[in-house]
């Protein structure tokens, strides 16, 4: 960390916004003791050096270890944490995380940094063009993947497959965890939302072109992080489940702009990082 990075860091780790965020970065968290405060410290150094107001927001998910401890005791002013009653799935924690986020422009990222968080301002250069949502993509050209196993291999290629043939979602990869949203966007999509599991991305991805939002993926580095909790067996299973879901719910008229009924919010309760809530 550079000494003007580390002079924003101090900046934006003790002295709460008195101001609207540019920026919201939302980590979803599930039993992360090992790796959320370096992952918290990598995205905070970075966002605190653009010289722009934001804020970070860590949605647990219902954590057994100490993950909501850590976070706790780190008493960064500006980081919200959302800490969950029981485990409700990533895309539930990452709905409870945008509708928090105040921001202009919202990220949702990875717990295990896979995708560095060096690479926000590729996604941000995209939204600056009028896009409305962006996506980080392993499968884009001009990716950069390493140690990815060869289950996760054989997964992704058959999950890209049915998803082009079925879904025709414009963009190469629905799964990377690095996601970018206009705040409008954000709001339209996660409001509508309806699967809490793995495939909460596919979703969001095929709401985003039935209501005509500009879409594109930007090719990223990512590495398949130590401890990754992802059971391609099983997620395959959840995830064939979920693509009869969305078009059974799509078939219902259930995402229709003016026939939807905002998900209720989960048993959870908000705190400042090191200050729990009444």
């Amino acid at each position: 960390m550079t000494g003007s990075n580390f002079s924003a860091y101090r900046q934006w780790a003790e002295t709460l916004l008195t101001e609207k965020p540019r920026y919201s970065v939302v980590i979803p968290a599930y039993n992360e003791e090992w790796r959320i405060v370096p992952t918290i410290g990598a995205i905070a150094s970075h966002m605190s050096g653009l010289g722009e107001p934001w804020e970070m927001i860590v949605a647990d998910d219902g954590s057994t270890d100490t993950t909501v401890e850590l976070v706790e005791e780190l008493g960064l002013v500006n980081l919200n944490l959302l800490i969950a009653e029981q485990n409700g799935g990533k895309g539930s924690a990452v709905r409870r995380g945008i509708f928090q986020a105040r921001g202009d422009v919202i990220l949702f990222a990875d717990a295990d940094q896979s995708t560095p968080i060096e690479q926000f301002g590729d996604l941000l250069a995209k939204i600056d063009e009028g896009f409305d949502v962006v996506v980080g993509s392993r499968a884009a050209d001009g990716a950069d993947v390493a140690n990815k196993s060869g289950a996760r291999k054989i997964f992704s290629y058959g999950l890209s497959a049915i998803v082009n043939t079925i879904f025709r979602i414009p963009v190469s990869d629905t799964q990377c965890g690095f996601k970018m949203f206009t705040a409008d966007a954000a709001d339209l999509l996660f409001r509508r939302q309806v699967v809490d599991e793995f495939s909460f991305d596919l979703e969001i991805l095929f709401l985003a072109g039935k209501f005509d939002l500009r879409t594109t993926e930007v090719p990223v580095a990512w590495i398949d992080a130590p401890g990754s909790k992802v059971d391609a067996a099983k997620v395959a299973i959840e995830f064939l489940r979920d693509l009869a879901i969305i078009r059974w719910n799509d078939f219902r008229g259930l995402y229709a702009n003016d026939n939807h009924t905002p998900p209720s919010p989960e048993s959870s309760h908000e705190a400042t990082s090191g200050r729990q809530a009444a």
